[in-house]
């Protein structure tokens, strides 16, 4: 009788043990804790793009912007949400704005129109790398919290845009492209590396010439993002057929792909402890998007949306405050 409650006690725990998904949020007070944000296309016919939240299992999704026009995540730091948002301007006038994890606190944080482009930050959220809009200025701004511009960066090339700095915040990170315009013959964007003053640029990735499987208007080098634990860069390119992510060394020495999934990946963004990978995946260019998660040790993919929306794109990571 003993022996037969033993073992059922056994077959108890390892089934509870199997049940555990990949993608479970840490449990250890001492780790930290996910959401992941992600831009919502919710009404294609009215181009409204909304930002919904999630947990790292796929459960609570819920809209945390609400607001007519585009809003969208490029970044986020801490339990602090970077978006860019028209709703009080003309449309596509993006401005930047930031709010907590649960989408309260919306604060606009700069009148100034910005580029359709990735962002970053760096001193705990205290400045802020973006590319305005053309129009504004064609250069890099560092921005204080405020809004106020610290320092303008100026890459010596014709095409120039997501910036991101690096883990210590010394580099910077972008694409960019001796063109000005995807539509000139012979633009091929590349990542590029310079120090945080604007010196020092250096071309880090070189896009396989023999490959012609891209179309003229695909990213060869999609926004980068630099591994916070690890001495890489990530970014997304076509080849052989496909949108798969890459690898580059700071110094250029080393590129690899990544990840070996069957479907194009594109924008993703690394938790800050370095443990996840969190990307949209597409079966074609133009299909549906979803968030998948990647446990970054054991390389188990998790898709976590579902078909109540057709475009789910961009994903980051926010902690959640404990």
């Amino acid at each position: 009788m003993r022996y037969f409650i033993l073992t059922s006690f056994l077959i108890l725990i390892f089934l509870v043990a199997c049940k555990q998904p990949e993608s479970e949020p840490q449990t250890n007070p001492s780790e930290k804790i996910y959401k992941i944000a992600y831009n919502v296309l919710v009404d294609e016919e009215n181009e409204n793009f909304e930002i919904f939240s999630m947990d790292l299992d796929g459960s609570n999704k819920q809209n945390i912007t609400n607001l007519s026009g585009v809003e969208w995540t490029y970044h986020a730091w801490g339990n602090k949400i970077l978006y860019v948002s028209d709703t009080d301007t003309l449309k596509r006038n993006y401005q930047l704005f930031t709010m907590n994890a649960d989408g309260s606190l919306k604060e606009k944080l700069s009148d100034m129109r910005l580029a359709d482009s990735w962002h970053g930050t760096r001193k705990n959220g205290q400045e802020i790398v973006v590319k305005p809009y053309n129009e504004v200025e064609s250069t890099f701004y560092i921005l204080s919290n405020g809004g106020e511009i610290l320092r303008r960066l100026q890459p010596n090339l014709k095409y120039f845009s997501d910036p991101s700095f690096s883990p210590d915040g010394e580099k910077v990170v972008f694409r960019g492209a001796h063109f000005a315009s995807k539509k000139e013959e012979g633009f091929v964007d590349e990542i590029y590396i310079m120090d945080a003053d604007g010196s020092n640029l250096q071309q880090l990735t070189h896009y396989p010439k023999s490959d012609t499987t891209a179309a003229w208007y695909a990213y060869k080098a999609g926004p980068p993002k630099w591994h916070p634990t690890e001495n890489f860069i990530s970014y997304a390119s076509f080849q052989n057929g496909k949108y798969s992510l890459f690898g580059v060394t700071p110094n250029g020495q080393k590129q690899w792909k990544l990840t070996t999934t069957t479907q194009n990946e594109v924008f993703h963004d690394w938790s800050s402890d370095g443990k996840w990978l969190v990307t949209d995946l597409a079966k074609t260019e133009q299909s549906s998007y979803h968030i998948g998660l990647i446990n970054w040790e054991t390389k188990a993919l998790t898709i976590l949306t579902d078909s109540t929306y057709q475009y789910h794109q961009s994903p980051v990571f926010v902690e959640v405050l404990q």
